[in-house]
């Protein structure tokens, strides 16, 4: 018989039990895995916050010190002084000054140009030599008499360019002041054509002035620069135009100026060596400087002006001493002919005044050697000029100019400039802002005391960028 199993039940209290922990066990699971839930979340939450946090205090700091540089940089614009408010239509190339050193509300300017010049040359009765200063420029005084026709010389150079630099500045009172200087490169040859080409720096400006004041080299009071016509050569009307730089104290007031200007005595004399051939000293004495005095008009019509020179001639070397009485006239200016027509001229005279003629064609005075007395020289000068504007960038212009001068060949010879004249005509052509290209023919002639004579034919080329 096979053996029957029974299956035992457990007892009561035992079946609960376990029935209480199966149901228990579960629901303790569920609510430990919701409090952890929970509590991770409160954890992401309080994590959140302190990043929040962090983040303010470090933008409240960023804050702060943005605050701080606001108000360091305006404590240093409070320190910079003020650019006078610029005129209307016009807008300040700088904000700040950098002249540190100056005056409260000073300004800086920086000027020039490049000026390449290239001539051909061609003389009646001499050959100038090949350092002269004629062969870059015109000058009547060296023209050539009584010698053989020369073949045509060529030149080429740029030392005629120019730097200049300025400042300017304005009180709050309304007072105004300020200094000029500019150079170009005319100087003395520092290297030879051979490679270098260069050329020493020589000072043409270098002025201060306050209000109605300047002190300091410039044009010539006697002379009036703003009517010289443009030309491709230096000056163009040189032989009897007024043309001279020096130091000077000057007071100005509207149309009225007047100056004291450096003095110096041109002479000329018989030299004892070669009669026929001048000789030229300059003496500088003399206790009076040059005293000028000028006034002028200008309006839509123009310019007119009108200037008086007086100044003492003088010499004081052993076995010369002797003093005269120099001065003359002169009058000038533009006159606006038409809307594309301008006339330009100068006619100036008088005794003693050759040095500021021409670039010194002549002295100021005869030196008589017999008793070292001195003669002033008779002088008359002038030049005019037509210029006619074909369009905004093209222009030409004709010109004439003549001096003369009277000589006792007693005390000079005859080799001494009697009369010098030149005619030119130019061509100018401005294919961008700023930038000249220009072309002159010129014939010149100058006359001796003695007859011989001698003329001067050139052809000239430049270009110039002003800035």
């Amino acid at each position: 018989m096979s053996r029957l199993h029974i299956f035992h039940p457990m007892p009561r209290r035992t079946w609960a039990s376990t029935l209480l922990i199966a149901l228990i066990l579960p629901g303790t699971a569920f609510a430990e895995s919701t409090r952890e839930r929970a509590l991770e979340a409160r954890v992401t939450e309080l994590e959140r916050q302190v990043q929040a946090l962090l983040a303010a205090q470090q933008q409240q700091a960023q804050i702060a010190e943005t605050q701080t540089q606001i108000v360091e940089v305006k404590s240093t614009q409070e320190q910079i002084p003020a650019i006078p408010a610029p005129a209307a239509g016009k807008q300040p190339i700088q904000l700040t000054s950098i002249v540190p050193n100056a005056a409260p509300g000073t300004t800086f300017r920086f000027g020039g140009f490049i000026k390449a010049d290239f001539l051909a040359t061609k003389t009646s009765d001499g050959q100038m030599a090949d350092n002269a200063a004629g062969r870059a420029l015109y000058l009547p005084g060296q023209i050539p008499v009584g010698g053989k026709s020369s073949d045509v010389d060529y030149d080429a150079h740029a030392k005629f360019s120019r730097i200049n630099f300025g400042v300017d500045s304005v009180t709050d009172q309304g007072d105004k002041m300020g200094a000029f200087v500019e150079m170009d490169f005319f100087g003395n040859a520092l290297g030879s054509q051979t490679a270098t080409n260069t050329w020493g720096t020589t000072l043409r400006h270098a002025y201060m002035y306050w209000n109605h004041w300047l002190a300091g080299q410039t044009w010539s009071n006697f002379m009036d620069a703003a009517s010289l016509p443009e030309a491709v050569d230096f000056v163009g009307v040189t032989d009897g135009t007024l043309f001279a730089r020096q130091a000077q104290i000057r007071y100005t007031r509207g149309g009225f100026s007047a100056s004291l200007e450096n003095p110096e005595t041109t002479l000329v004399f018989v030299n004892p060596g070669t009669p026929g051939i001048p000789a030229t000293a300059s003496s500088d004495r003399g206790a009076f400087p040059d005293l000028t005095m000028r006034y002028g008009w200008k309006g839509d019509w123009g310019t007119f002006g009108v200037a008086a020179l007086v100044r003492e001639l003088k010499v004081d070397r052993p076995g010369y001493n002797d003093s005269t009485l120099g001065g003359g006239l002169t009058l000038g200016g533009k006159w606006r002919m038409g809307e594309k027509d301008y006339l330009h001229y100068q006619l100036s005279g008088g005794k003693g005044i050759s040095r500021y003629i021409g670039l010194g064609i002549t002295g100021d005075a005869m030196l008589d050697p017999r008793d070292g007395s001195l003669e002033a020289i008779d002088t008359i000068a002038g030049w005019v000029s037509w210029r006619h504007e074909f369009n905004p960038k093209l222009r030409t212009h004709l010109m004439y100019a003549r001096s003369d001068y009277d000589h006792d060949i007693g005390l000079t010879g005859d080799g001494v400039t009697k009369t010098v004249q030149s005619v030119r005509a130019n061509v100018f052509y401005s294919p961008l802002p700023k930038v000249d290209v220009g072309i002159e023919l010129m014939y010149g002639k100058r006359e001796v005391e003695g007859g011989d004579d001698g003329d001067i034919k050139r052809m000239q080329f430049t270009t110039k960028y002003s800035f």
